[in-house]
């Protein structure tokens, strides 16, 4: 199974359909730049609240283009959708980070460990290694049941990237739209089989069939 595959059984099993269209009018363009309306889902606390947390700025520069580029490994574009950049991940993920402040130190603190072990490995930071590099040390840390006790920190930071970038990914309009989620959709009742109608010798008069039944 591969990873795309893998993280959308994730998005299916644990995504709930509300969840599911909330986010559908969330856009994930970079935070900064974000000016939301009030919508009839939110109270005016909740706006000036969302506001507030568009206008600041957690993650500095370096630490987004490692989290933009970790997303990309963890679901890249396909023929079938765009990567997880594509979808707004990283935005996604700053914003989370101040509205749920306990992410916040384990997310900073995850990506200094990635670059102090490629520095003691590759004498340069992620963003600097080689893909082949990037893909070995992500590998280390990629399967919890694999990895060995001195990446824990590694692991526990992966997991979570993973999980934020699956959510802000699936939550998007390419997520959705590459699970296949379609909501409730509306369709069309001709009414009971008439073969079951006949055999318990009834039928529809005219009247139902013109109002209730049939409709295009």
């Amino acid at each position: 199974m591969d990873r795309r595959k893998y993280l959308k059984t994730i998005a299916i099993s644990t995504l709930g359909a509300t969840t599911l269209l909330q986010s559908c009018d969330i856009e994930k363009p970079d935070s900064a730049k974000v000016d939301p309306s009030f919508t009839i889902d939110r109270t005016p606390q909740e706006l000036a609240r969302e506001k507030k947390l568009l206008s600041e700025r957690f993650f500095d520069e370096h630490e987004m283009k490692t989290i933009t580029h970790l997303a990309d490994m963890i679901i890249p574009k396909d023929d079938q959708s765009g990567s997880a950049s594509d979808a707004g991940v990283p935005a996604f993920i700053e914003f989370i980070v101040k509205d749920m402040p306990q992410h916040q130190l384990p997310m900073r603190g995850g990506i200094k460990w990635l670059d102090i072990q490629c520095m003691k490995r590759y004498n340069s930071d992620f963003l600097s290694c080689s893909s082949m590099q990037q893909t070995e040390i992500i590998d280390e840390i990629a399967y919890p049941e694999k990895a060995k006790p001195e990446v824990e920190q590694g692991v526990a930071f992966f997991n979570r990237m993973r999980d934020l970038t699956a959510t802000g990914f699936f939550t998007s309009e390419i997520g959705i739209k590459d699970l296949g989620y379609q909501g409730n959709v509306p369709n069309q009742w001709d009414g009971v089989p008439q073969d079951v109608l006949n055999q318990y010798g009834v039928a529809y008069d005219a009247k139902t069939l013109a109002e209730s039944v049939k409709y295009s």
